[in-house]
């Protein structure tokens, strides 16, 4: 195997013409030269130089090597000043990938921190609902994934799958209900689900939209849907023109103005944690560490 080291040496036998001139340019003992020109030569498997008189000439396997070490050593001397940027989180580039209210509350304070402290980290977004933003993470697709899932789902959706990853928590959000301003329940401390089960439902998200009719069920009734929409906006447009009642997170009505529309609290509570994902190896990389440490702080603000 040709290593660096030895490229470096012959270069400098190359142009100095003797091991002893090549030793005091690099700074270190003649023999040490001579050891490595014979490891090299043996790792090519023959001769690069041929002594003529006090100075060294080159064979022509010599002069092809010393023709591309310059290259190789350029390259590998770019590689490591890249990584050492990395590695300083001087550069680098995450992908992220979140659900739409993870996107409008989290993301932003997170990015903005993050680039605050490092600005030579480059972070991409894109959306996806979980469960598809975990298969992007699994596929190689993206760095972290925030992903979310309701306390006390049954199916293989709980049993799911985060065991291979790095999970890291950010909050726990908690459902709450949407009326039209001047519904009976509007000014309700808090509403039993129950109370709305004769109300048209506008709903949200494929998932949200389940886990809804699983909550539903648990009261005993089943929600007449007239409208389901994956956009948080539209639903609490929805609700504020008067045309039904819906169920959000928390987080998701923080990121819009429910004009004509009022929030109340539902009983029994449900919620819905919120995590970042990774893979184990990406976990190591510095500027996806750092990442995780900002949507983790900004999870807590």
């Amino acid at each position: 195997m040709i290593e660096a080291r030895h490229l470096r040496v012959l270069r400098a036998v190359a142009a100095s013409g003797s091991f002893s001139a090549a030793a005091r340019e690099l700074g270190c003992t003649q023999p040490a030269v001579s050891q490595q020109m014979r490891a090299l030569e043996t790792s090519v498997g023959t001769p690069l130089l041929i002594r003529t008189g006090r100075e060294m000439r080159l064979t022509q396997a010599g002069e092809a090597l010393v023709r591309h070490a310059g290259g190789i050593l350029a390259g590998l001397t770019a590689a490591e000043e890249e990584v050492a940027a990395i590695a300083g989180l001087r550069a680098g580039r995450v992908r992220l990938v979140s659900f739409p209210s993870g996107s409008s509350t989290l993301v932003p304070t997170a990015l903005a921190a993050l680039r605050a402290a490092h600005p030579g980290t480059r972070v991409s977004l894109e959306e996806a609902e979980p469960p598809r933003s975990v298969e992007l993470l699994r596929q190689g697709d993206c760095d972290v994934a925030l992903a979310f899932r309701y306390e006390g789902a049954a199916g293989p959706e709980a049993a799911e799958e985060w065991t291979d990853l790095v999970v890291r928590p950010l909050l726990t959000d908690r459902l709450v209900g949407l009326v039209p301003q001047g519904h009976r329940l509007a000014r309700a401390g808090s509403v039993a689900i129950a109370e709305l089960a004769d109300e048209p439902w506008i709903a949200g998200c494929p998932r949200c939209r389940g886990q809804l009719v699983q909550v539903c069920a648990g009261a005993g009734f089943t929600p007449r849907i007239d409208f389901a929409t994956d956009d948080y906006p539209a639903v609490v447009g929805l609700v504020g023109a008067g045309l039904g009642v819906a169920v959000l997170p928390q987080l998701a009505v923080e990121s819009v103005r429910p004009r004509g529309a009022r929030t109340v609290e539902l009983e029994p509570a449900v919620r819905r944690e919120i995590v970042a994902l990774t893979l184990p190896d990406l976990a190591q990389v510095p500027a996806v560490a750092a990442t995780l440490d900002e949507l983790v702080r900004a999870g807590a603000r």
